[in-house]
């Protein structure tokens, strides 16, 4: 078997980010530091930093009171964010800024009197920060057909022909899947406004079309990401949208040698929240199996980053 790698892959300038926060703010202040959700979503990264003192909080009611808590890269809603001045906690925000960029968007839209209609997963992360930025006003809408219900949901004033009607999208959404329903709401709402630039973030739409290149040439595609992880969940869509066999892998662990059967061609990527060392962990599972020659295909060369958040980099030169 060959194996094929997807250029780019796997961690993103806002993953990046988010696990420096957390190390950096360990390194500073000691542990523990508590973080509110998974700070991306992998679970080899979440463990490695449990190891180094993190602990991992659904809610910020399980923080003491002046303890130091780091937001997810995914964002949190106001709501979140005035419990936390309430309680006295000092955050340092790893919510990734592309993401920062449609929470201001949101706020922006809001304060000009648009409802908003907010592409994304139900109970995602991302989607309960991004639509707790404002009060009311804003409708989720998961599928086309979602659009058709649309109407009825919004309320007085809010119909088909009304101009103040916008739309923002999750980062991590399928391109494809988006598209078809940016271009729902479009046909059934002719004036409604959309980001002057794609929410859907470089990363996704970069690793989603380095999957597409390659696909004419792999009989299977084995995505190394965690089963929550949106991205990646998107990355194995990609591939069996287009009729390839696709798995979602957490590590090596994961492979089931009958998947190979009959295959001689596997193409091999990983999410933006995927460390490259499962990734390397699979190259070498795969050619335990029979696995030969590993070629790097050429892609996009990704050269983002993000700084970090001014209140903990005026700690660190402190």
């Amino acid at each position: 078997m060959s194996i094929l790698l997807a250029n780019p892959r796997g961690f993103c300038a806002g993953v990046e980010r988010a696990i420096a926060i957390v190390e950096q703010a360990l390194e500073k202040f000691g542990a523990p530091i508590y973080v509110r959700h998974e700070v991306v979503h992998n679970r080899f990264v979440v463990d490695d930093l449990k190891a180094k003192g993190a602990i991992f909080i659904d809610e910020l009611d399980a923080a003491p009171p002046g303890a130091i808590v780091i937001f997810s890269a995914h964002g949190v809603s106001q709501a979140v964010r005035r419990e936390a001045e309430a309680r006295g906690l000092r955050v340092f925000d790893a919510t990734c800024p592309l993401v920062t960029k449609v929470h201001l968007e949101v706020k922006r839209l809001r304060g000009q009197g648009y409802a908003i209609v907010m592409i994304g997963h139900r109970g995602h992360p991302e989607v309960e920060g991004t639509m707790g930025q404002a009060e009311g006003g804003i409708h989720l809408v998961e599928t086309v057909a979602d659009v058709a219900g649309l109407v009825q949901k919004l309320g007085a004033g809010e119909t088909a022909n009304c101009p103040k009607l916008a739309y923002v999208t999750q980062t991590t959404l399928s391109i494809d899947d988006a598209a078809q329903i940016v271009a729902a709401l479009r046909a059934r709402f002719p004036h409604i406004v959309g980001p002057k630039k794609d929410d859907i973030c470089y990363a996704t739409q970069n690793r989603q079309d380095a999957v597409k290149t390659m696909l004419g040439r792999i009989d299977l595609l084995l995505v190394v990401g965690s089963k929550n992880s949106s991205n990646s969940n998107r990355l194995r869509e990609v591939a069996a949208n287009a009729g390839i066999a696709a798995q979602l892998i957490e590590n090596a662990g994961q492979i089931e040698a009958a998947w190979l059967t009959g295959k001689t061609r596997i193409g091999l990527t990983a999410g933006a929240s995927a460390p490259e060392v499962l990734v390397e962990g699979v190259v070498a599972r795969l050619r335990e199996l029979g696995g030969g020659e590993v070629e790097l295909l050429a892609g996009v060369e990704e050269n983002v980053s993000f700084p970090l958040p001014k209140g903990l980099l005026d700690s660190l030169t402190r």
